[in-house]
């Protein structure tokens, strides 16, 4: 039980959420206690907690995965990517450096929950939430146009 504790509190010192160091696959989208998601920009948090909202009323429940995160955890999780592809270039396609993270900035959101990225990608942009990415479709940031039109999806975070 310690070890959980522990590595919870580090989790918070980092930007995780202390959900995801507990193997939780995720926070909810209200849970502002959860650093994660009280960290949130307030605009992409409602969208989010809106969005999640009308998913469970079809019987989907959305989960944050990855919110706010500390530039000292996005670091990490770019070291991280080095070791697992092998170079900066390769981990580049997946992870974002601190400088350039929008979640360092709580501006995207990862999202978890069974069929949750698919009804997000179908529905997100009637609440100004897109996927970013090809490569990833649980990533969603604050992107429609004017019209309520997602851009063109780039093909991964390097792009």
């Amino acid at each position: 039980m310690r070890a959980v504790i522990v590595a919870m509190a580090v989790a918070i010192v980092l930007g995780a959420s202390p959900a995801t160091a507990a193997a939780d696959p995720g926070a909810s989208p209200l849970d502002l206690a959860d650093p994660s998601v009280g960290g949130l920009d307030p605009a992409l948090r409602t969208a989010v907690q809106n969005a999640a909202t009308a998913a469970a009323s079809e019987g989907v429940t959305m989960t944050i995965t990855s919110g706010w995160r500390s530039p000292q955890f996005q670091q990490q999780l770019l070291d991280d990517a080095v070791v697992t592809y092998g170079s900066l270039a390769a981990a580049r396609r997946y992870v974002q450096t601190p400088e350039m993270s929008k979640h360092v900035i709580g501006q995207a959101v990862d999202v978890g929950g069974t069929g949750a990225d698919q009804w997000l990608d179908a529905n997100g942009s009637r609440f100004g939430l897109c996927r970013i990415y090809a490569n990833e479709i649980w990533h969603f940031e604050l992107a429609t146009d004017a019209t309520g039109v997602c851009p063109p999806l780039l093909p991964d975070a390097a792009s």
